[in-house]
């Protein structure tokens, strides 16, 4: 007893210092990092920088930027009533995109990722519009929205008093036309992202309730959706994003129009930064788009995939 109590009065005499860095290690991991660091930085921090310098500035992108304007650029976008209309257009597609779009993928996703026939047929079916580019699409599309041919005569066909219209000129359908090509496009993309998640739920869970006698919709509302909790907000996630910053095909049907009625946020920034030759102008639009998308991505991985994170799969 006596041997063990000098033991640990020796021992608790040594002082408790920090540990060593290794500075091998510490080497190693800043090698490694050094080309993903320098191209975020170049791609990334660099542009924003360049932006928001720009954005102080009433400039034509021809020679340097001498005209400073300080923050009247920012206050000019903010009180646009273009700009106003084109953050309401993104609203419009991101709730059409969160109610209608995520739901009919998740559908069709339960009902192909199941042990049915043909289902590789039809994976391939509504993933190949994922595969087209923005601009062969913009352009199928359009040829199909004309009112001589298309959709117009395939409606014609069904009902014989339908008239023919301009679904892109009209500013009262033109968005909502424009979600349908959105839809058809990126459907595909979420429903493989949904069926992946339906790989990863254990077959065991399913058959257990079905043997306590629950239905096969109990099933699907109580234990398959809630295990494709993450999977889910995931996808709420890309999609809101993508929402937001949606550029290509709007510009190639519409171009913002008619009447600005289909501008969003990166359009308008496209219209008045590089047609319209106010490059200071559409820096201040990128920016604002910048802090609205960085901001939500922020906000909505604190509170919504924190859980996560944490290892919660419930949605």
């Amino acid at each position: 007893m006596h041997v063990q109590a000098q033991g640990s009065a020796v021992t608790s005499s040594v002082p408790r210092g920090k540990r060593p860095i290794d500075w091998r290690r510490v080497l190693t991991v800043v090698l490694f990092l050094s080309p993903a660091i320098a191209f975020y930085a170049l791609l990334v921090l660099f542009p924003l920088v360049q932006a928001g310098y720009y954005g102080l500035f009433k400039w034509n992108g021809l020679g340097p930027a001498t005209d400073f304007i300080g923050l009247d650029n920012f206050r000019a976008v903010l009180n646009d009533e273009i700009f106003r209309k084109a953050v309401s257009h993104n609203l419009i597609i991101l709730a059409l995109s969160l109610f209608v779009q995520l739901p009919l993928a998740l559908a069709l996703a339960l009902i192909v990722g199941r042990e049915m026939k043909g289902r590789a047929f039809f994976r391939t079916i509504f993933f190949l519009p994922y595969v087209l580019s923005e601009v062969v699409t913009g352009v199928v599309w359009q040829f199909l929205y004309q009112p001589q041919s298309g959709i117009n005569e395939f409606l014609g066909s069904i009902f014989p008093s339908w008239e023919p219209r301009s679904w892109l000129g009209n500013p009262d359908t033109v968005l909502y036309a424009l979600f349908v090509v959105i839809t058809w496009k990126f459907i595909g993309f979420h429903i493989i992202l949904y069926m992946a998640g339906l790989q990863g739920i254990p077959r065991e869970f399913e058959e257990a309730a079905q043997l306590d006698g629950a239905s096969p919709f109990r099933v699907t509302r109580d234990i398959t959706i809630p295990l494709l909790g993450p999977t889910i907000r995931l996808t709420i996630f890309l999609s809101a994003l993508g929402s937001l910053q949606f550029f290509d095909l709007i510009w190639i049907m519409t171009t913002g129009g008619p009447v600005n009625s289909s501008h969003t946020m990166a359009t308008y920034m496209y219209d008045f930064g590089f047609r319209r030759f106010q490059l200071g102008y559409g820096a201040a639009v990128s920016l604002i788009i910048f802090v609205i998308c960085f901001g939500f991505a922020l906000v909505y991985q604190r509170f919504v995939m924190r859980r996560d994170y944490d290892g919660s799969t419930a949605v």
